[in-house]
């Protein structure tokens, strides 16, 4: 497996020329990865436990243990027993450019799945469920939504919860100052460092950054859900074949009870680089998808 290529100035140039690249493309990502041999998956770096650095170049998580196998599903499929696996950074505000000038094939990370992506990407079945919540620190006193209303707060720039936050804030009035960020980590850091009141995120992803950060005690994450969060492995659209296959394979896992040992090794294990367990077993509509997949972007599907 290649390291992971972060290189930001590189990814920043890899999103730039999107469009003149996607026109190289083949339409068909099968035959695109046929010719070269090698997939590429789209990973984060600091989304723990789904896909997240645990040093200088291991990427490891949820999600892209979940990407590997069906990666190991499609080298049966195509005949491709020796087929590459390249890592490709992605932030929430390039992985849609980047896969659909064909820089990455599938997207390993926490990427909801929305109406509104489905007009520019498609979508595997579900692979996890959660929803939009804040953490604050416990100091503060900001219990819900209404007390953050004239204050600071922030989100990551081109994540469905910065969208959320923002509409929200429009329809309650609450005035709240909100500022995007590149990352998770800086999101954070802006709350921990009190430059803003609150950070805005998917609950199962803040619950990684508690744990993990210096004084989990410090912070707590909102009660209210704000959404909900069907997580899933984004390709390009108007791809039927290729999603066909990343939906086979998950089928698989899905039914022969690997998903659950996976889950079990990131939500209910000691996890890398500190040790930490978040103690986060399977949720009712996680079981359900597993259960019955299903690839819906609707809330009440998972209700």
């Amino acid at each position: 497996m290649e390291s992971i290529l972060k290189t930001p100035i590189l990814v920043a140039a890899l999103t730039l020329f999107a469009c003149a690249c996607a026109a190289a493309q083949p339409s068909n990502t099968l035959t695109k990865i046929k010719e070269k041999n090698e997939i590429a998956l789209g990973v984060k770096e600091t989304a723990l436990p789904f896909s997240y650095l645990i040093d200088s170049h291991q990427v490891a998580g949820y999600s892209v243990d979940v990407c590997l196998k069906v990666v190991e599903s499609l080298k049966t499929t195509l005949g491709l027993p020796n087929l590459k696996v390249k890592m490709v950074q992605v932030a929430s505000s390039n992985r849609i450019p980047l896969m659909a000038n064909g820089t990455i094939d599938l997207e390993c990370g926490t990427t909801s799945n929305t109406i509104e992506r489905q007009k520019q990407v498609a979508f595997s079945s579900t692979i996890f469920v959660s929803s939009t919540r804040f953490v604050s620190k416990k100091s503060a006193g900001l219990n819900d939504l209404s007390a953050l209303a004239n204050k600071a707060v922030v989100a990551t720039a081109g994540s469905s919860n910065i969208r959320q936050i923002t509409a929200l804030n429009a329809t309650r009035q609450y005035a709240m100052r909100i500022a995007p960020v590149r990352d998770f980590a800086e999101g954070f850091l802006m709350m921990e460092t009190d430059r803003a009141a609150a950070f805005f995120l998917d609950d199962i992803t803040l619950s990684g950054l508690v744990a993990n950060s210096k004084t989990p005690d410090a912070f707590v994450i909102s009660k209210e859900p704000l959404s909900v969060e069907p997580y899933a492995l984004m390709m390009r659209k108007d791809d039927p074949a290729f999603k066909a296959q990343v939906d086979d394979a998950l089928r698989t896992i899905f039914a022969d009870g690997t998903i659950k040992d996976i889950y079990a090794k990131w939500f209910e294990s000691a996890i890398p680089p500190k040790g930490v367990n978040l103690h986060v077993p399977m949720s009712p509509a996680l079981q359900r998808v597993i259960a019955h997949p299903t690839d819906s972007a609707q809330p009440a599907a998972y209700q």
